[in-house]
């Protein structure tokens, strides 16, 4: 399993857009996919589950749990994680539903955080919790491939998210806000990274329980949403674009001695994502991907043109990121 979680502390960069397009390209691919929704404010669950399932679950008429009650045994004291059940969206795709509930674990999870100093086996049960299901999951789905979806903030909740994600992706957009949000994402890594090392090495040698590595290892960013003219950026962007690459190298990759590069030959860009417009609330109507939008959907001529551009963008994307997690693509 590898584990890529999508995050910036700043919002409204099209982060679960993001997620949500990616997990069906490598669905696509050939490759089976689970999504974790871990952001308390369940958008991707709401991007994949129309609301009347949705309903069903969150008032338990259907015996599928959540993810926060996937975990409340282990939160509450009485019993260890429930086996997580899967909304199975397609064929290879699965969803890990999101709660609102989750942001009820803020304060227990930063409790814990600091029980693992001392060899506590119950915080490192509740730290460990998210890839714990993760992982159950993968198992369950026989998926090669988890996506995970955060919140925008530097909280507990995220903390334990990200700890059990071996490989991290950051969405922008062009704006002085994103760049803000990379001066304090990237000391925010490393910070967490050390820290878990610290607490796995406390664990007690009788907590017999495999625990994540914490590895969330940046390979890189994908900026969306920015406005072009003539396959260029429009000028009220190009000085946020420019400075990306140098923040990125010295915040988040703490690399300071070289020169950063021209966006258009930075490695660590995966992709600049044009804003699709009104292509997404056809997408979002229609309850698909954009590039599955067909004539029925309302995706006619330059739209039905633009649909197929989204698909190439997003496969283009998919396939930098299996290069860079060592995840096999055809």
């Amino acid at each position: 399993m590898k584990s890529i979680a999508f995050f910036n502390n700043k919002g409204g960069v099209g982060k679960t857009t993001l997620v949500y397009h990616l997990a069906w390209t490598f669905r696509d691919l050939g490759k089976r996919v689970v999504v974790a929704d871990l952001d308390p404010q369940a958008n991707a669950t709401a991007a994949f589950v129309d609301e009347d399932r949705l309903e069903e679950i969150w008032d338990d008429k259907s015996g599928a749990d959540s993810i926060y009650e996937a975990v409340q045994p282990i939160i509450e004291g009485t019993g260890d994680l429930k086996k997580p059940s899967l909304e199975q969206i397609e064929s290879g795709l699965s969803l890990i539903v999101g709660d609102l509930s989750l942001s009820s674990l803020e304060d227990e999870l930063s409790q814990q955080w600091s029980k693992c100093l001392d060899g506590d086996p119950r915080a490192f049960r509740v730290e460990s919790a998210f890839w714990r299901i993760m992982s159950l999951a993968a198992d369950e789905a026989d998926a090669e491939i988890v996506l995970i979806d955060v919140g925008p903030n530097l909280g507990s909740i995220n903390r334990a998210a990200l700890i059990a994600a071996d490989f991290v992706v950051v969405p922008l957009s062009s704006d002085l806000y994103s760049l803000q949000g990379l001066r304090n994402l990237g000391p925010t890594l490393r910070k967490w990274r050390e820290q878990w090392n610290e607490r796995l090495a406390k664990k007690p040698s009788r907590l017999s329980l495999n625990l994540p590595r914490g590895q969330m290892a940046p390979i890189g960013y994908i900026v969306l949403q920015h406005a072009v003219r003539l396959d260029r950026p429009v000028k009220a962007y190009e000085r946020w674009i420019a400075r990306i690459p140098g923040e990125y190298q010295s915040s988040v990759l703490d690399d300071t001695g070289s020169s950063a590069a021209l966006i258009s030959e930075d490695r660590n860009c995966l992709a600049l994502l044009k804003h699709y417009r009104s292509l997404m609330p056809l997408a979002q109507e229609a309850r698909k991907p954009m590039f599955r939008l067909t004539a029925a959907d309302g995706a006619l001529g330059a739209h039905a043109q633009a649909a197929i551009q989204a698909g190439k963008d997003f496969r283009t994307l998919a396939k930098r990121i299996a290069s860079r997690t060592g995840i096999d693509v055809e």
